[in-house]
């Protein structure tokens, strides 16, 4: 037993240690139980994914073995051939190129808007206001993707065709782009807005006290705190923009254009690519997840029209992979500096 001392200089013996109770051995139990329940979540999520991709590698595999590889990197996708002796077409690029440019052109609409948005919601934007503009922009990401492709065949591509005058069919790259970036813009802003609202008042504070401006403040203090969820917000809005198949498939017309055939076949000078590229936005354009839709339901499971898309799923599962991988990378960086 501990011996402690008095004023006095007299001993007293110290207080014994509180027994355990059984209340404190159930707690410890319950912690137990629920930080394994949390990681039974964790590692059955990271199976589920594994077990996706083999489910669906699985599917493609045999067209690996079976259609020669060269003729996957081609410039034609013609999964019908006009005679049966003739090898169906499985080729990836037009569907790559298509992908591609609806994406870049919604990432490019996207993100600076998004950002802005959130900036202005979080640091310029009086309480009133904030608490209007917030549940508005998360009611536009609310909105159904089959509407937003009414929406886009209907007035978006009826306006580039008849209000802008270019003489070009209103289906078309740029027709889904505008819609990706429509869907995505409140993705970006949304997660963006809570970062950026996340950084400590004693940050904003400080820099306040240096004599630092309102803006210099939000430019050099608060968005480089909120990096990281700025970084997680663009990478989310990509990967909504990628994944996208209702609205790409209504908008874009699922074709390839003669601009984009030029591309392809390899133009004689950068000048010319850079035309041909920026003029299939006003083409038709086909995508992986448009392609996936609109054809699942004409094959025939097991033949190589059914491998090919399950190829395709692989395709988009490799891209968003390597997605995730690249913001992983940045925040990483971001972290060092």
């Amino acid at each position: 037993m501990a011996i402690s001392f008095d004023r006095a200089g007299g001993s007293v013996p110290a207080p014994a240690a509180p027994p355990r109770t059984t209340r404190s051995r159930r707690s410890r139990f319950g912690e137990s139980l629920i930080n394994g329940w949390i990681c039974f979540c964790g590692f059955t999520a990271i199976l589920f994914v594994i077990l996706i991709f083999f489910f669906v590698f699985r599917e493609a595999l045999p067209l690996l073995r079976q259609y020669p590889l060269a003729k996957l990197l081609g410039t034609e996708w013609v999964p019908a051939p006009p005679t049966e002796e003739e090898l169906p077409d499985f080729g990836l690029v037009p569907l790559l190129l298509g992908s591609l440019q609806v994406t870049l052109g919604a990432i490019v609409i996207a993100v600076p808007l998004g950002l802005m948005s959130a900036i202005f919601i979080s640091q310029i934007a009086p309480a009133w206001l904030r608490n209007i503009l917030k549940p508005m922009v998360e009611l536009l990401g609310a909105i159904p993707s089959v509407v937003l492709g009414f929406f886009g065949a209907v007035v978006v591509a009826g306006w580039l065709r008849n209000g802008v005058g270019l003489g070009f069919s209103g289906l078309t790259a740029l027709t889904g782009s505008l819609l990706l970036a429509l869907m995505a813009i409140p993705t970006i802003a949304t997660i963006s807005e809570d970062a950026l609202s996340a950084v400590r008042r004693d940050i904003r504070e400080g820099s306040y006290g240096l004599g630092a401006t309102h803006w210099q403040t939000v430019r050099r203090v608060v968005i480089p705190s909120a990096f990281s969820g700025i970084v997680a917000a663009v990478m989310l809005g990509i990967g909504r923009a990628i994944g996208e198949t209702m609205v790409v498939l209504m908008v874009t017309g699922n074709g390839v254009g003669p601009q984009a055939t030029a591309f392809m076949k390899g133009p004689e000078n950068p000048l010319a690519a850079f035309q041909h590229f920026f003029g299939a936005y006003l083409e038709l354009c086909r995508t992986l997840t448009g392609t996936i839709a609109a054809e699942w339901a004409e094959v025939v499971t097991g033949d190589l029209h059914f491998r090919a898309l399950f190829l395709l799923g692989v395709v988009l599962f490799v891209i968003t992979f390597f997605i995730n991988l690249v913001a992983d990378l940045a925040l990483a960086r971001a972290k060092r500096i």
